[in-house]
């Protein structure tokens, strides 16, 4: 895999054509791992000079924000130096000059903001429901899994499994296990398929690190955000939703709700962050698990504008059961509730 990451930074000094695998803009160890392993497998398999790269959808200063990320490409000696963000490459231009080929993995619609490279997308692989209306002209093969990774993983077993380096598998491994929560079958996250690829994986290579030690240094990895301000925990696992008109950010937050709201300064923060990035909405939601290691969700709504505020307050379903409980129109911070996972 290195001499691979290698070859792809080497290859963005010359003026050629590049098939760009591209995952998704939260980056999250499922996006960044299959546009890895997928770009490798295709380099590998591919008999014409096709050049594959796979992209990092986040500028190179995120990359800190994704712990789960970070400690995985330690753990198994993958530099960071030698990975490609999206604020390294101009995807744009290489459109305008006719060098761009797309591949989407673990999503299949591009943000408004990238609408122009659409005509350029030639395959997606995704683990998500097609949203039909927007999703790209092209070969598109859709599997409702746990982790992308697992349909990466089938990919390479199936075309090339000659290929399949001990390092690459581990990072398969660890992500697919993290995606489903070490494929415990009361949470209901790990199918048939995730539990299948998991096993030829360890079959393959048996010295792959145990599961529950894995998933624990992943897990613990992932959910530390300690030294973190609110922007960064906003940004760390964020995606944005924009419709009829209303720019709505969606974060992940790696901790108690009552934890959160008890940050200094918070109800600022969320105003500059809306202001920054100029979104009318923000949907805060928190993960924690609780002593059955089951995930709990809890979810909040920021809302600075009065009278979006009042909507919002008015549809409980817009927010997927956010507003149960009762909102408060004169704050903001509208409403919270929270759930329980289960199967």
């Amino acid at each position: 895999m290195e001499d691979y990451l290698q070859g792809c930074r080497a290859a963005l000094q010359e003026s050629q054509p590049l098939h760009v695998v591209l995952g998704n803009e939260a980056c999250d160890l499922d996006s960044m791992v299959s546009a890895l392993a997928l770009a490798f497998f295709l380099a590998k398999t591919t008999e014409a000079e096709d050049v594959f790269v796979p992209v990092l959808n986040i500028k190179r200063s995120e990359l800190p924000l994704r712990g789960d990320n970070v400690f995985l490409l330690q753990k198994f000696h993958i530099p960071e130096s030698l990975l490609i963000f999206r604020d390294e490459i101009d995807l744009h231009a290489l459109h305008q000059a006719g060098q761009l080929t797309l591949i989407l993995v673990d999503h299949h619609v591009l943000p408004r903001s990238d609408a122009d490279l659409e005509e350029a997308v030639a395959e997606v692989l995704d683990h998500r429901p097609i949203e039909q209306k927007r999703c790209p002209p092209c070969h598109v093969s859709v599997e409702l899994v746990g982790s992308c990774t697992t349909l990466v993983t089938e990919r390479i077993l199936q075309g090339a499994p000659e290929i399949l380096d001990r390092q690459t598998a581990a990072l398969l491994h660890g992500t697919i296990i993290l995606d489903c929560v070490n494929m415990d079958l009361q949470i209901g996250k790990a199918t048939l398929k995730d539990k299948t690829y998991v096993e030829k994986l360890e079959a393959l290579f048996p010295d792959l690190p145990e599961r529950n030690d894995i998933f624990d240094s992943l897990q613990k990895a992932k959910f530390d955000v300690s030294g973190l301000t609110t922007e960064q925990m906003l940004r760390k696992d964020q995606k944005t939703i924009f419709k009829q008109g209303i720019r709505v950010a969606v974060s992940a937050i790696y901790m108690d709700l009552e934890a959160f709201l008890q940050r200094p300064s918070l109800i600022a923060d969320l105003r500059a962050f809306c202001q920054t990035h100029i979104y009318d909405v923000l949907v805060a939601m928190t993960i924690f698990f609780n002593t059955h290691n089951e995930p709990v969700r809890q979810l909040a709504i920021y809302c600075p504008h009065a009278a979006l505020r009042m909507t919002v307050s008015l549809r409980p379903r817009f927010t997927l059961r956010a507003l149960q409980s009762s909102a408060c129109t004169c704050c903001p911070l509208l409403g919270s509730h929270s759930y329980t996972e289960v199967p």
